[in-house]
């Protein structure tokens, strides 16, 4: 077995000095502060912003915050959910979610109630990483005595709302680094093989295995195309090691996994992949996916209802 990243022993799990070791290695290059905060507190004047914990990794610097519509959990809408930066390193994820929050949400403000969580790792957006500083992955970490300190605010927030989530858009981002940095970690990590895979060249979903919703999931990918391409399957037909269920679209038993989007139990849930990395694409074309997956979704939703 050879190893294919710098820390750990082939065939090893790491142990507190591999994890201590990796830590070290792991550098702030950018301000959650700067970049997250000052837009949330800029969008107070129209939403209900709400501090639902803070890291103690350094509570003072990651505030979790999320944003809500005026007289959410009182008007009897239909409320949904849209959470980023699960993964802190995948940035449309977070910096979309704040750019429907600024563009697109008072649309649609008379329909649901909408809760924003756009952010849900900030250390991990600072640093950008897709693991916490304990080396573990949130977004394969959302279950009972949870081990992410991420997952298991943002599951206290949930569990505190009076309704019933209908919808639940998780916003993420596939790119080049997880195939150079993020998976050769995990294998070494758990001490298995690391098998290389083919990074999807566009923007494709993740549906529930137990509930896949297709007509939901390609609402999304129409209303996506319009601003990015979708990523077609490898040569194999896979995308990141699944069979398609339809154009840009893969399932995942999300429960099972501990995945973000399984938390709600909403009928409507989806994980969105934008990759960041094509030539196709600018920084702002990724969040406009991003925006234009969550106004389709709600679209859709809206119909449905």
């Amino acid at each position: 077995m050879v190893q294919a990243y710098s820390i750990g022993k082939p065939g090893a799990k790491w142990e507190l000095p591999e994890r201590q070791l990796w830590l070290e290695k792991q550098a702030v290059k950018r301000s959650y502060q700067e970049e997250v905060v000052s837009k949330v507190q800029k969008l107070a004047e129209d939403f209900e912003v709400l501090q639902y914990g803070a890291l103690s990794y350094d509570k003072e610097r990651y505030p979790l915050l999320a944003l809500k519509t005026h007289g959410f959990g009182k008007t009897g809408k239909p409320t949904v959910l849209i959470t980023g930066g699960v993964h802190g390193y995948e940035t449309s994820g977070v910096q979309g979610a704040l750019r429907f929050l600024e563009s697109r949400a008072k649309d649609y403000a008379e329909d649901f109630d909408i809760l924003v969580a756009p952010c849900v790792s900030p250390w991990g957006y600072e640093t950008i990483n897709r693991w916490n500083p304990n080396a573990v992955d949130p977004n394969r970490s959302f279950k009972k005595d949870t081990d992410s300190e991420e997952a298991a605010a943002i599951m206290k927030l949930v569990s505190s709302l009076e309704s019933p989530v209908v919808m639940h858009l998780d916003l993420h981002e596939t790119t080049d680094t997880d195939e150079s940095e993020f998976r050769p970690a995990l294998a070494a990590r758990d001490g298995v093989e690391y098998v290389p895979d083919v990074v999807p060249d566009g923007f494709y979903t993740v549906g529930d295995t137990e509930n896949p919703q297709d007509d939901f999931q390609a609402a999304i990918i129409d209303s996506v195309r319009k601003v990015t391409h979708i990523a077609p399957p490898d040569g194999k037909g896979l995308i990141i090691g699944e069979p398609i269920s339809q154009e840009g679209v893969i399932n995942y038993p999300l429960k099972s996994l501990g995945l973000c989007s399984s938390m709600t139990d909403a009928k409507f849930v989806s994980t969105t992949e934008v990759y960041p990395d094509s030539p196709k694409v600018t920084d702002a074309v990724c969040n406009e996916a991003q925006v234009a997956a969550v106004t389709g979704a709600l679209d859709f939703v809206k119909k449905s209802l």
